[in-house]
């Protein structure tokens, strides 16, 4: 079928999934142009806009993965720049290039700052968006860790009107755990992309400069465990870890 991948016990599961945050995107933009008009004019376009093109940008570059990609592309940043340093330009490659020029055309309104913010800002968007899939490795797993990074952020952050966007995102991915979390469909690349890129733009509507460099070095630090070790064995070797991931899941 189309939208089918080989989940983490090959099982051919729908990927489809992952364009529920992208519709919903859709659907935030359309909501807030007709049921608040002035309120985009008087300045309050910008957040809004920034989560549409992460979330669009990020989802289509992903759905392109989903469909085209292949197992034998390589994975991580170390193999699509391999591929890219030989001439050959695999989906995974693919994204890394277009992820990063959606993040930098998504924080130019908000990132309020120089050159250098704006591509920290871009760097913390891009690689939260790559976390998103690296930890879509099991059922229900980037959703639970979205989920957990949106509250904590919206928090930290005094639940700020700015997130409003973000949380539509994360909300209409969050009606999926149950189906994903039973294997009846996956977010793919296309959802958990799109997530984490929202998220990462949540950090810099809602966060200052320096709670955002902390994020990008902490997310920076994550990616680079994540070509080094695998998620899916420090999760399991640690109780706590293993038991939110497993709960709600088919026992193996």
């Amino acid at each position: 079928p189309l939208f089918a991948r080989m989940n983490h016990r090959g099982r051919s599961v729908p990927t489809a999934g992952g364009l529920v945050p992208a519709v919903a995107t859709v659907l935030l933009a359309a909501g807030a142009a007709v049921a608040a008009p002035a309120s985009l004019r008087e300045g309050h376009a910008a957040p809004v806009a920034s989560v549409v093109i992460v979330v669009l940008g990020l989802a289509l570059l992903g759905l392109v993965d989903d469909l085209a990609g292949s197992g034998d592309d390589g994975r991580g940043f170390r193999g699509h720049l391999a591929a890219l340093r030989r001439g050959r330009l695999t989906t995974g490659g693919l994204k890394l290039v277009g992820g990063g020029a959606v993040s930098v055309v998504a924080c130019a309104p908000i990132s309020g700052g120089g050159p250098a913010r704006l591509l920290a800002d871009a760097a913390l968007v891009a690689l939260a968006a790559n976390l998103g899939n690296l930890l879509d490795r099991a059922p229900g797993r980037t959703l639970k860790g979205s989920a957990g990074a949106f509250a904590t952020l919206a928090l930290a952050a005094g639940v700020p009107a700015e997130l409003a966007g973000v949380a539509v995102v994360v909300g209409a991915a969050l009606a999926l755990l149950p189906a994903d979390l039973s294997e009846r469909l996956m977010l793919g690349d296309t959802g958990a992309n799109a997530l984490g890129g929202a998220l990462g733009i949540g950090v810099v509507l809602a966060a200052g400069p320096g709670a955002r460099l902390a994020a990008l070095v902490g997310v920076a630090a994550l990616n680079l465990a994540g070509e080094l070790v695998s998620f899916s064995r420090v999760i399991d070797a640690v109780p706590v870890l293993r038991a939110a991931d497993r709960a709600g899941r088919p026992r193996d």
